[in-house]
């Protein structure tokens, strides 16, 4: 299967780096390549790369590994999806289903937690975190969750254990010691009127592990996410850390749908909508599609006003998600049918970046950190 030439220089460069200590090379391997690149591209004045959970189009995703070789890419941000265990621990999972990030279904042990609950409207059927004490959910084993479109990463499967937030956050200082710069995380709060609808919360739990971590003040490397808002307007009275309102191309926060307000993600995106954000988070993170629409032949469209309307209301804009793969890129930029090929994601990191926004989420944190330093033009 044929690849582009920027997709196996990425994968051979990852045999060089070390990576939680499965993989041996030189720590001097941090500096070099896109990461010393992208050097005047780093922090928040220039756009901003998030490893999107870490370094996912190479490792499975929100493992230590992936999150460790994105830091040693170059990017000094990574993406944390948060949801809660049992015991009250707060776990880096994309959703609180494991079923298919995990070999949770290879264990008879846990048989009989399978269950079906109803997630934000949805219809879920699996093994859910809440049910599982972190000491459980150590028992098993990450797989890669889009085997069809990163084979690759099925080498890695059962390598790697779930990780907690306070071991992403030990790995982020330990790291940050070692390749001399600060490195942070953008948590990311799950399903919050679900889990607190469960007797669960997550927020809770997120204000403790950050006030432990030193982490409350305004100038933290953290930036909290969540899609939902009324859980952010009241982290924004709890916490100085930064906050991030995500959006949706579709749909309506959670919250609002529970407690029957009518507003859309189209609303919270409107002047006055953006103007409402900003009296709680600093940062917006939208569905890229909200900036950059596609045509009606799936290709990249005419952008939208959204990054100008967030700018004059004083937000930053990060939308997500950037990935190389095709299925993920306009049809204009598809290499091939391949599902696991990559396309000409340059093309498209440069028309947003051409856009205005001040960085964005990637899957591939080397290729977009190419992207800023072709941008950027050092």
């Amino acid at each position: 299967m044929k690849r582009n030439r920027v997709g196996v220089l990425a994968l051979a460069g990852l045999a060089l780096l070390s990576v939680t200590g499965v993989a041996a090379g030189s720590a001097g391997a941090a500096e070099s390549g896109s990461a010393a690149a992208a050097a005047h591209g780093r922090g928040h004045h220039d756009p901003v790369i998030i490893g999107h959970r870490g370094a996912p189009g190479y490792r499975p995703e929100h493992t230590l590994a992936s999150y460790e070789l994105a830091y040693r890419m170059g990017v000094d941000w990574v993406d944390v999806d948060l949801v809660p265990t049992k015991d009250g621990q707060l776990v880096a999972r994309h959703e609180p289903e494991i079923g298919g990030t995990t070999d949770v279904a290879q264990h008879p042990e846990f048989a009989d937690r399978k269950k079906t609950v109803v997630l934000d409207g949805v219809t879920t059927t699996g093994w859910f975190t809440q049910d599982f004490t972190l000491a459980e959910l150590k028992t098993l084993r990450a797989v890669e969750r889009i085997p069809q479109n990163r084979p690759h990463n099925t080498l890695y499967n059962g390598r790697y254990r779930i990780a907690s937030y306070q071991e992403v956050l030990d790995l982020t200082q330990r790291l940050g010691r070692e390749l001399h710069r600060t490195l942070g995380t953008y948590p990311e709060v799950k399903h919050s009127t679900f889990f607190q609808s469960i007797g669960n919360p997550t927020e809770p739990k997120l204000v403790a592990i950050l006030k432990r971590n030193g982490l409350d003040r305004p100038d933290a490397p953290a930036i909290i996410q969540s899609f939902e808002v009324s859980n952010l307007i009241a982290l924004h009275k709890q916490l100085r850390t930064p906050l991030l309102q995500l959006t949706s191309a579709t749909g309506a926060p959670a919250d609002f749908v529970a407690n029957g307000d009518k507003r859309t993600y189209a609303d919270l995106v409107t002047p006055q909508g953006l103007r409402d954000v900003a009296k709680y988070a600093k940062y917006l993170g939208p569905d890229k599609a909200q900036i950059i629409p596609r045509d009606k032949n799936d290709n990249l469209g005419t952008p939208t006003a959204l990054v100008a309307d967030a700018h004059r209301a004083g937000l930053k804009v990060q939308p997500y998600t950037f990935r190389n793969e095709n299925p993920f890129l306009p049809a204009n930029l598809r290499s091939s049918a391949e599902p696991d090929a990559y396309g000409d994601v340059f093309t498209e990191e440069a028309a947003f970046f051409k856009a205005g926004v001040d960085g964005f989420f990637a899957d591939q944190p080397d290729t977009a950190l190419e992207s800023l330093h072709a941008f950027l033009g050092r």
